[in-house]
């Protein structure tokens, strides 16, 4: 059978700060047929701790460590070919939408074997009181209180700053779209949209799958 990563997949990367709402839109994009949704946190959400991989993964958390980037990277491979394999993720013909990896330049480097990436969306919310907003009023809704503590929130944010933000320079600037992310979700998802349906490789899915 025909791995996921035989050929570099096109791919479709949303950064943003916590709070941002890359989430929100990775699920709706999800939901429209040629695109998938990843987002990290489904990757270890569907890991099998029975499998070797699953129980590498579980020595680290369980012990509260980060997870080595080679192992998360394993890990987000691994399942896609899984998705891949049972067809829920059709990877000839899916564009896939990646929220939450690669979480640092690091990984970045280490999907690139792998994923063409077609477009960076950079959600911007330079407003930090109101990200803190979104995520304390997400953390609450999901019932996950710990999550809602300004402390952890400052945390999270100051990560992504150090971490993650970066990512930008990684990739060539003409691939990065700036969308401002404070404006209501469907005026963003209205900015996105627009912007994958003109990109040649969408044109060219497109003649081909109807």
């Amino acid at each position: 059978m025909t791995k996921a990563f035989d050929v570099r997949r096109p791919a479709i990367l949303i950064l943003g700060a916590p709070g941002a709402g890359k989430g929100t839109q990775g699920k709706i994009l999800g939901s429209i047929p040629r695109f998938f949704h990843c987002a990290c946190g489904d990757v270890f959400r569907s890991l099998d701790t029975r499998t070797a991989i699953g129980r590498r993964f579980v020595e680290y958390s369980s012990r509260g460590e980060l997870v080595p980037d080679e192992l998360t990277i394993e890990l987000w491979k691994a399942q896609v070919e899984n998705w891949a394999e049972s067809h829920v993720y059709k990877a000839d013909i899916d564009f896939l939408v990646l929220d939450g990896i690669p979480r640092n330049v690091a990984q970045a480097e280490m999907i690139a074997d792998f994923l063409d990436v077609h477009q960076v969306f950079h959600l911007t919310c330079p407003d930090r009181t109101e990200l803190s907003r979104r995520m304390r009023k997400r953390a609450l809704k999901e019932n996950r209180m710990d999550d809602a503590s300004e402390t952890v929130i400052h945390h999270r944010i100051e990560t992504y700053e150090a971490e993650t933000r970066p990512i930008l320079d990684h990739y060539p600037d003409e691939i990065i779209t700036v969308v401002d992310a404070m404006r209501p979700p469907v005026e963003v998802l209205s900015d996105v949209i627009r912007s994958i349906i003109h990109l040649p490789a969408y044109r060219e899915m497109a003649k081909e799958v109807p």
